[in-house]
């Protein structure tokens, strides 16, 4: 028994160790933000066509940075709005910290929020975020109050995302076993317990429009907690699929019917005027 407490807590510390700098090229650090705990961030920054351009914050996944965003802050920025993508703590050019499954992370998303919404002068923010991203938006003190959100492969609560986890590699009888071990170490690590980790709950507590885009074979985040995320949004939602791939390849999944829907629900959401 003390033996696979300790073996659960060494594999605990290892999921939540700091995931440093991704693969591949970061886009310039236009500046640094400091989040509510000191914590400083890495910042990539496009301005819209008018200093009132309505805007979207996008926050990466697990093990990534805003180079993950970099692409669809893009075409985002070329559609007419302002963009805004950090690293999260822990990751890419940000203070590395130990992973917290988007509850520490909530402090960030609030200080490119609130920077963001100052910088386009109270105009209508969006957040894009993707799996870890999206719990961040919604944790902690959250929900935050944005003007629409956009919620990618998002997991529903801490709990089922750990057994799906472990479900993927041992199979379903050792997941509901093994899963306890490692759920309810975030009360020491990260002082709640494990029921308060959950974008699911959260959600209730936001009115506006949500876009809800999950992976019809992605393991992590079972569509079936895909659609509890979505039926749980009280305001205007939609639902979009993505039909092949993984938890990874439908977090980083980008092509034209993609762009299309996300650029419909912003549009409808966030409408962007011209600069004259």
């Amino acid at each position: 028994m003390a033996l696979g407490l300790v073996a659960s807590w060494l594999v605990g510390s290892w999921l939540t160790q700091p995931a440093g700098l991704s693969s591949g090229p970061i886009p310039p650090c236009d500046f640094r933000l400091a989040s509510a705990d000191g914590v400083s961030l890495a910042a990539s920054y496009r301005p819209g066509p008018t200093d009132s351009s309505p805007a979207v914050l996008l926050l990466h996944q697990k093990g990534a940075s805003r180079q993950a965003m970099a692409g669809r802050a893009a075409w985002l920025n070329r559609a007419g709005y302002a963009t805004l993508a950090i690293d999260l703590r822990g990751h890419g050019q940000s203070t590395a910290t130990p992973y917290s499954f988007g509850w520490r992370e909530s402090r960030d998303a609030a200080a490119a929020f609130r920077w963001l919404k100052r910088r386009q002068g109270g105009a209508a923010v969006a957040i894009f975020g993707v799996s870890l991203g999206g719990a961040a938006a919604l944790l902690g003190d959250g929900p935050l109050p944005a003007d629409a959100l956009i919620l990618q492969c998002v997991y529903a609560d801490i709990r089922s995302a750990a057994r799906n986890r472990i479900a993927w590699v041992a199979g379903d009888a050792p997941a509901w076993l093994l899963e306890p071990l490692l759920s309810y170490q975030s009360r020491l690590r990260i002082g709640v317990w494990p029921d308060a980790i959950s974008p699911r709950a959260r959600l209730a507590h936001f009115p506006g429009p949500v876009l809800v885009i999950g992976g019809a074979g992605d393991r992590y985040v079972l569509p079936a907690e895909t659609r509890s995320l979505y039926q749980t949004a009280a305001g205007p939602k939609r639902l979009w699929w993505i039909a092949q791939g993984g938890h990874a390849a439908a977090a980083g999944h980008d092509d034209p019917a993609y762009r299309a829907a996300i650029l419909a629900f912003l549009r409808a959401s966030l409408p962007v005027r011209s600069a004259g």
